[in-house]
């Protein structure tokens, strides 16, 4: 374990993102909660104000949050290639482990022992998700005036279905405002928990200089630009020129480039727009294979918008694109091939604007409407929550009846996490086998 004063190696950092990737359970804010615990609190590498400056950084950008955070904290530490590192090593589990999920759901098909285990994890992913509402909430939301933005952000999107990107626009001019004319009320970070100050300074602390590689210059952000405009442009090029603009290969980069744009507020925020591309214009799948691959997405580590993985390879196997003796290869292609059009923007977004954040985490101008955007997502994620909730607990509805096992295994979990600080892979595990052993009993 690293601390303060000395140095994370490259091996070590790599170990940890490894590690990271098998197990970012719980959605976007288990993700964070995860990284929090574990950067912050434990192996102090980052301190809680610069960890929270960076976090609403990626808040207000497309694409999934918690990704766009490793790969900031992994550039931090060590330059481009941390960053890439980070950031890939967070999605490359993931995606292998759908790969292999999407071959068995479509070979094999609906099996009980995939509904069993199925019906323990939701409850516990449930569970995760308000642990890491409450967590990030009791640290983000400092004062009166946060908690307030939190609670109009909670009814705007529970109630008043309200669009995310406004939601962000108004909780930033909201914090732009208070900036300028009650500045004590956005301060960011401003309370650093009572574990982080008992294990001293952190490596990267409040007060820590950016390095060299995170300072601003005109040429490394052209640089960057530039490298990611060809990473996109070669490969839709490739694929355009063997297969044609119309294949489906070329409108699956196409179409999940336009998605990766659409992430504001990460992928709860897209799935309809991909639900409707996916299944009602481009027909790579049927509503029912879209509403269980969510599952599936809710259930594997990694960013939940790595449902674009099961979409991908339903699609690619469905349509036998490489013909009918080859339709493992098929889906695995296309699989790969809408996870890297769909996460490439976010390294961009990251390496590109990096340098200009880190210039910015001592100034209030730009801090307070950041600080304002993560209060308002903090009612963004509670909201996710009870929608897991109602889902998990209601599964047909209010008239089909209330899941009482579902309940008590959610409650289960609840206590295990909260009152027990039990971690999460032990937290669905038992859950899992529980829910196993309910339907075969049942």
């Amino acid at each position: 374990m690293s601390h303060a004063g000395c140095a994370v190696s490259m091996r070590e950092a790599f170990g940890f993102w490894l590690k990271l990737g098998f197990i970012s359970f719980g959605g976007p804010a288990g993700q964070i909660a995860i990284m929090h615990q574990e950067l912050v609190e434990k192996r102090r590498w980052i301190s809680e104000r610069r960890f929270l400056h960076a976090l609403n950084y990626c808040m207000v950008l497309p694409g999934p949050e918690a990704q766009q955070l490793a790969t900031y904290i992994g550039w931090l530490m060590h330059r481009r290639l941390g960053g890439v590192v980070a950031g890939g090593l967070f999605v490359l589990p993931s995606l292998v482990i759908l790969i292999v999920l999407s071959w068995i759901y479509t070979a094999y098909g609906e099996a009980p022992l995939v509904s069993g285990l199925f019906f323990g994890i939701k409850p516990a992913v449930t569970a995760i998700v308000v642990q890491a509402a409450h967590r990030i909430g009791t640290r983000a939301l400092k004062n009166g005036v946060l908690w307030t933005i939190a609670a109009a952000s909670f009814v705007a999107i529970a109630a008043l279905d309200a669009p995310f990107p406004a939601i962000v626009a108004l909780a930033a001019l909201a914090g732009y405002l208070g900036g300028r004319y009650a500045p004590q009320h956005f301060k960011s970070g401003g309370g650093h928990g009572k574990a982080a100050h008992a294990a001293g300074p952190a490596l990267i602390d409040d007060d820590t200089p950016p390095p060299e590689h995170a300072r601003f210059t005109w040429p490394r952000l052209a640089l960057i630009v530039l490298a990611g405009a060809l990473l996109w442009l070669f490969p839709m090029a490739a694929i355009t020129a063997a297969y044609g603009w119309q294949h489906t290969f070329a409108q699956m980069g196409w179409f999940f480039t336009k998605a990766a744009l659409l992430t504001f507020g990460g992928a709860y925020a897209v799935l309809p727009y991909v639900f409707q591309g996916a299944v009602g214009h481009y027909g790579w799948l049927t509503p029912v294979q879209m509403i269980d691959g969510l599952a599936l997405g809710e259930t594997t580590p990694g960013p939940l918008i790595m449902v674009v993985a099961f979409v991908g390879f339903v699609g690619g196997y469905g349509k036998a694109l490489f013909g009918p003796e080859h339709l493992f290869a098929a889906g695995a292609a296309a699989a790969c091939l809408v996870t890297w059009f769909t996460f490439l923007p976010s390294f961009i977004f990251i390496l590109a604007g990096g340098p200009l954040v880190e210039s910015t985490h001592n100034d209030i101008k730009f801090t307070a409407p950041l600080t304002a955007i993560t209060a308002a997502v903090v009612g963004v994620v509670l909201s996710l929550a009870l929608f897991f909730g109602y889902h998990v607990l209601w599964p047909r509805g209010y008239q089909g009846g209330f899941d009482a096992l579902s309940a008590a295994i959610a409650a289960a979990a609840l206590i295990a996490l909260f009152r027990y600080k039990a971690g999460v892979i032990p937290v669905i595990a038992s859950c899992a086998a529980v829910g196993l052993g309910a339907k075969m009993l049942l």
